[in-house]
Parts: C-alpha cells; sequence; structure tokens
C-alpha cells in the first residue's frame, strides 16, 4: 500500500508542474486584464500601464512566471487585486462554507444513490426500477439554479420549515472554532447553532445533489446489472450461499468499483465551488468570489483557485486508487 501511495505521488509532479504552466498562459491570454477591470472605459493608456506596472504585469511573461512558481514554492498565492488580501486567506474565509455545501450534496448523492441504484438492478423492469430511472433523468435536465429557485420558494418562503439564505441565523450567537458551523456547534457544545448550520444546509445541499445523486443511481444500476450477469454470481448462488454473502462479498464489491471513479470526480466538481446554489442561497462560498474575480481580471486569485481546485482533484485521485485496491486486490499487484 505505501509504495503505491508514493509511486501515485511521484506520477503527480509533472502533472501538476505542467499545469502551472498552462494555467499561467491561459490566463494571461484572457482577452482584457485587471488593469482595464479595476479602472474601468474611461481610464487613459497612461493609467493604464501605470496600474500594469504596479502589478507586475509589465514585465516578460517567463519573469512572472518565475515570480509566481517562487511564491508558490512558498505556499504564497499573491494578493488579491480587488481586497489587497492574501489569496490564501480570502479561501481560507471562504472554502469552509463550499466543503460544508459539497459534503452535504455528495452524502445525499451516495446514502440515497447507492441503495436505489442497487434495488433498482435487482427489480429490473419493476415499478422501483421504472421510477428511478426517470427520476435520474429529470434530475439530469432539470438545471441547478431552477431547482433551487424552486425549494426555496415552496420550503423556504411558502411553508418556512427552512431557511432560505445564508449559513446560520442573524440571531445565534455561536462561537466560530474552524469555520465549519455545523462542526463548530458539536465542538463547544452549542448544538442549537449546529442544528440551525445543519437546516440551513438542507435546501442547497438538495439542490446541488440533484444531478450527482441522478448519476450515481444510473452508474450504480448499471454496474449491479453488469455484475449480476457474471458466471461467479451465478457459481456462488448455485453454492447455496446465503443472498447477503452474496450481494455484499461477490455483487456490491465489484459494482462499487465505477461507482467509486464517479463519486470522486463528483466531489471534485463540488468542492471546485457551486457558484449557482450559493448565489441562490446567499452562501458565503468560494463561487460567489470566483465570480467577481472572473469579472474584474484578478489573476492570483484565479491562478490560485484553479490551482488548489487541480490539487483537490489530484488528492481525490489518489483516495479514488487507494479505495481501489481496498476494494480489489489485484490494483495493489498490478
Amino acid at each position: 500500500m505505501l509504495r503505491l501511495i508514493v509511486r501515485r505521488l511521484l506520477q503527480l509532479i509533472p502533472t501538476l508542474l505542467g499545469l502551472t504552466v498552462l494555467l499561467f498562459l491561459w490566463i494571461h491570454r484572457l482577452p482584457g486584464g485587471p488593469a482595464s477591470a479595476l479602472l474601468g472605459e474611461r481610464a487613459t493608456e497612461a493609467d493604464r500601464r501605470q496600474m500594469e506596472e504596479a502589478l507586475g504585469l509589465d514585465q516578460p511573461m517567463w519573469v512572472q512566471y518565475g515570480r509566481w512558481m517562487e511564491r508558490l514554492v512558498q505556499l504564497d498565492l499573491g494578493n488579491s487585486v480587488r481586497t489587497g488580501q492574501p489569496v490564501w486567506e480570502e479561501f481560507t474565509l471562504r472554502f469552509p462554507a463550499t466543503v460544508e455545501l459539497a459534503v452535504t450534496g455528495i452524502l445525499i448523492a451516495v446514502v440515497v444513490g447507492i441503495p436505489l441504484g442497487y434495488f433498482a438492478a435487482r427489480r429490473r423492469g419493476g415499478w422501483l426500477d421504472v421510477t428511478a430511472v426517470s427520476a435520474s433523468l429529470v434530475g439530469v435536465c432539470i438545471p441547478v439554479f431552477f431547482l433551487a429557485f424552486l425549494l426555496r420558494a415552496v420550503f423556504a418562503v411558502n411553508l418556512g420549515w427552512l431557511p432560505s439564505v445564508g449559513r446560520q441565523s442573524t440571531g445565534i450567537d455561536a462561537t466560530e472554532v474552524t469555520g465549519f458551523f455545523v462542526l463548530d456547534g458539536i465542538l463547544t457544545g452549542e448544538f442549537d447553532a449546529s442544528w440551525d448550520a445543519l437546516e440551513h444546509l438542507i435546501l442547497p445541499g438538495v439542490a446541488l445533489a440533484s444531478i450527482p445523486l441522478a448519476v450515481v443511481v444510473r452508474i450504480t444500476r448499471a454496474s449491479v446489472l453488469d455484475v449480476l450477469g457474471e458466471d461467479y454470481v451465478r457459481t456462488a448462488e448455485s453454492k447455496g450461499l446465503k443472498q447477503r454473502v452474496v450481494r455484499g462479498r461477490h455483487v456490491m464489491r465489484n459494482a462499487l468499483l465505477p461507482v467509486i471513479t464517479t463519486v470522486g470526480l463528483l466531489t471534485g466538481s463540488l468542492l471546485s465551488g457551486a457558484v449557482l446554489t450559493e448565489s441562490v442561497f446567499s452562501f458565503n462560498g468560494i463561487g460567489s468570489f470566483i465570480r467577481t474575480a472572473i469579472d474584474i481580471r484578478d489573476y492570483p486569485v484565479l491562478m490560485g483557485f484553479i490551482l488548489f481546485i487541480a490539487v483537490i482533484y489530484v488528492v481525490i485521485n489518489l483516495l479514488v486508487d487507494l479505495a481501489y485496491s481496498l476494494i480489489d486486490p489485484r490494483v495493489r499487484v498490478n
């Protein structure tokens, strides 16, 4: 297992290095620039040149890249052009909100999607199978922002069952420890604050989970159907093994391999910032911050964000590989 981890980590070094080159060139080739976005259309060419000189954008591209990589090695992502604050501080301030929202969405997708996909495959052609497949198609087709507005209008505005905006009610006097409001309430014993934060996560979490849930249901159903047709499953059933053993040891263990890959990719996409969902529910996460950075061409924020998300994808892929090796020992041999 240790050799597998070391080998995967060594393979990631050239990948991340190549990504930094492509990322830097792509960002700096975008039309416009932070100077034009900050100064506006009425700014003179002299004003733009002065702003670019202040931001260090008048230097050759290789000089800018070298300075950026030097800071990056020191874990310094630079300062935001808009706020002047370090990019890392901006991320750490907003990232807990996005993590809570993404974890809520992926948990809903996994906890509901895998059992639903499995039972739909076991009862192929039945009412549960037809309902699950139809619902998954609807879940993929409905835009996330439309579902978010619909959930907010019905359950928050009309029925008043759940809060409509924010991460926590304004009247809650909560102690912030980690930035994760649900976890902070548990650590400090302020369970009312933890419950309030959890209530604020339900509606945006369900909206965000709609597409991942539909994908997980369909992938699980297709994977289970493939495994059920394998010879080793029929052999196990013909030997008279209990259904619990056949389902757990032979069916689900092999069917989960493509599901794990799908869940890993979905988790990375959710962590990259649910811009629309965060905007509808006024959730102060990374999504709204990145949207503003794109508008003003905030290079340090955009490069730091994309590189940060790339590292998250890399870590998730590593975890997926480790999960593969735990489920299927042949992976460790190969």
